[in-house]
């Protein structure tokens, strides 16, 4: 499933099509099968079936124009109007550009696929050159009406109604759908459109030509979906993908974004205040929540993005039973409640357990459904994969399943490639008790980390105890007999941070031995304020871990970042959603630019750098040598169980 390449769609090619792409919407003739003729002779006359199996009452050609059609509804819904009312005219632009984009993709296929050299020399071709040639026909076919349709949708269906299902009540799908040539694909297509756009129950208002228009073209793309098994010669389509210069919209093989919309799961409500210890990873998940609200839904993207304070993807991990699952549960939470508050679509998409198939494809295929809805931008999504060594583990592990091997190419795809669209509104989160056990690909993906530690120091341990015995308490008072610490209040230490500043036990120097070596060494030829100590640092680092590189350099640069933007925004602007969510996006970004110079008071660009080298490269020995010591210790523990076995054998 891993791509090789993606090519540019070039705009001046575009152009070229153009007037193709015109002389189609002006005029087409098809004329209709026998099966699509012959549908619902039984029914009753204003049956829309009907209507379209009479649309040619006898046999022959007929011409359609979909332009005329378009101005003939200008004249019946607006005869007012002059110029062509902006919903008549976004969805005949809307049809024009998805054509244009489908005749490119068609000779991208015919040249790709060797059908071009097939087509030049189609007399002199035996029985299977015929054959081949036939059936590349078909599918360059398929693949340029599934682009025209997965265009146009690109294209309107953020202007369509968002309930589309009174529509879809009236639509009675596609009679006919042809595959044989291009030519005819196209013809057969308009042809069926048209007919519908002229039926006096479709459109009622202007509105509902681009409501239909999206109904109609959803259908198609459903039919290509149906017969896209029967096809061959697809490798060339499903092996690459296509991106329109200057935009986010790209074909990549048969996926498509606008399929099922994904529907938010019900999850258990839980407070940050009910998790205890784990400061790290409650202050992570405060920020991650504030950062998702900025999001802009106008422009689309988020200031945090442009200030580098945004983790796309992130990493929580931690021994078993630390509270993972509570964490999850309460990031889900504060944004849930935070998105009812600004009355912000939001939807919690945790992946779920049944992923990997046994069926070969199957477990991509499920991913891509998983992932896509990722990329609409409409909403606020959180993305947690539980577990995530189960289905994310290391490739080149003995006995990985191919359907993990599946998963992971689509989450690498998706996570950074040519489509990963990220318009700062999702977050995907692994969560994982075995960090080392996943695949290096993904943690390289990770652009923030944090610990899930559970409780670590008495406070910790009373609060969590408090917890449990204070439900006892409050239904039978004085039933748990024993006396409250003297100096300490239940619950303080469980209180947010202010900033990571006050969570990390700020080392200046690594723990781990290798590291600390290398950096003492380093830290002789250059001073730390220099940026040739880190180039040499790094360098040094690669040749102890020889799969540190440049994503590492700048995941440490994100985590720079990361601090750089560790900063609350104000109480008030929750209260008064005014004050800063509602406001445009400029205003937003110089908000949070205020906000950022504000918080460095006190701290400097190269004390935070060296803070974060030093985490970060601990962080990598300590995964890089969990593995192994968890191989020595299971075989330590062996010897030993051996060793004793004999001692009490020989007594």
């Amino acid at each position: 499933m891993e791509h090789n390449s993606t090519f540019p769609i070039k705009q001046n090619e575009l152009d070229m099509l153009r007037d193709e792409a015109t002389s189609y919407i002006k005029s087409i003739q098809w004329e209709q099968g026998e099966r699509a003729r012959n549908k619902d002779k039984d029914a009753q006359d204003e049956s829309i079936l009907l209507y379209l199996s009479k649309a040619k009452g006898h046999g022959g050609t007929d011409v359609t124009s979909v332009s005329k059609t378009i101005l003939g509804l200008k004249k019946r819904l607006l005869p007012e109007s002059v110029a062509l009312p902006i919903h008549l005219n976004n969805t005949l632009y809307a049809v024009q550009e998805g054509i244009g984009l489908g005749l490119w993709i068609r000779d991208s296929y015919y040249d790709a696929s060797g059908l071009s050299t097939l087509v030049e020399n189609k007399s002199a071709l035996d029985t299977a050159g015929k054959r081949e040639f036939e059936s590349k026909m078909h599918t360059a076919t398929a693949f340029m009406l599934f682009s025209i349709a997965y265009k146009i949708l690109n294209d309107l269906k953020p202007l369509a109604s968002d309930d589309l299902s009174v529509m879809k009540q009236k639509f009675a799908g596609i009679p006919e759908v042809s595959l044989l040539t291009p030519l005819k694909g196209i013809s057969c297509n308009l042809f069926y459109y048209d007919k519908y756009l002229d039926h006096p129950d479709i459109v009622k208002t202007d509105k509902d030509v681009i409501d239909f228009t999206v109904v109609y073209f959803e259908a198609l793309i459903d039919e290509i979906q149906l017969r896209k098994s029967s096809l061959e010669y697809t490798e060339t389509i499903t092996d690459r993908a296509y991106k329109l210069e200057n935009s986010d919209f790209a074909i990549d093989g048969w996926n498509n974004v606008f399929s099922g919309i994904a529907k938010s799961v019900e999850f258990n409500q839980i407070q940050f205040e009910q998790i205890v210890g784990n400061r790290d990873a409650k202050h992570f998940a405060r920020r991650l929540t504030e950062r998702l609200l900025s999001y802009d839904f106008e422009a689309k993207k988020n200031p945090f993005q442009e200030l580098g304070g945004f983790m796309p993807v992130f990493m929580g991990y931690g021994i078993p039973g630390t509270g993972k699952s509570m964490l999850i549960a309460a990031i889900a939470t504060r944004l849930k409640e935070h998105s009812e508050n600004l009355e912000i679509p939001f939807l919690f998409h945790p992946m779920p357990d049944t992923i990997v198939s046994t069926f070969q494809g199957g477990s991509a295929e499920k991913m891509v459904e998983w992932m896509k809805p990722l990329q609409d931008p409409t909403r606020l999504i959180f993305a947690p994969i539980d577990d995530a060594e189960n289905n994310l583990q290391e490739r080149t592990a003995q006995g990985v399943s191919a359907g993990v091997k599946e998963v992971i190419g689509v989450f690498l795809r998706y996570t950074e490639g040519a489509y990963a669209v990220n318009y700062g509104n999702s977050s995907v989160g692994l969560f994982t008790n075995l960090p080392e056990m996943l695949d290096k690909a993904v943690i390289s993906r990770v652009q923030g980390r944090f610990k899930i530690d559970g409780a670590r120091n008495e406070k910790d341990f009373i609060d969590q105890d408090h917890l449990w015995w204070r439900k006892l308490e409050e239904t039978m008072p004085d039933f748990v007999n024993m006396s409250n610490p003297s100096d300490y209040k239940y619950l303080d230490a469980q209180k947010v941070a202010k900033s990571l500043g006050d969570i990390l036990q700020q080392s200046e120097k690594p723990s781990e031995e290798r590291v600390l070596e290398t950096f003492d060494r380093v830290e002789k030829k250059y001073k730390d304020s220099e940026h040739m100590f880190y180039a040499h640092l790094y360098t040094e680092i690669q040749k102890i871990f020889p799969f540190f590189s440049s994503r590492d350099v700048r995941n440490i640069q994100k985590a720079v970042s990361l601090r750089l933007t560790d900063f609350d925004l104000e109480r008030d602007w929750f209260e008064n959603p005014e004050t800063y969510f509602k406001k445009d996006y400029k205003t937003k970004y110089g908000m949070l630019q205020e906000l950022m110079r504000a918080n460095m008071k006190g701290l400097d660009f190269s004390d935070i750098r060296r803070q974060e080298v030093v985490r970060y490269l601990d962080n990598v020995a300590t995964i890089a040598d969990t593995d192994f010591k968890r191989k020595v210790d299971a075989r330590v523990n062996q010897l030993n169980i051996e060793t004793e076995a004999r001692r009490k054998f020989d007594k």
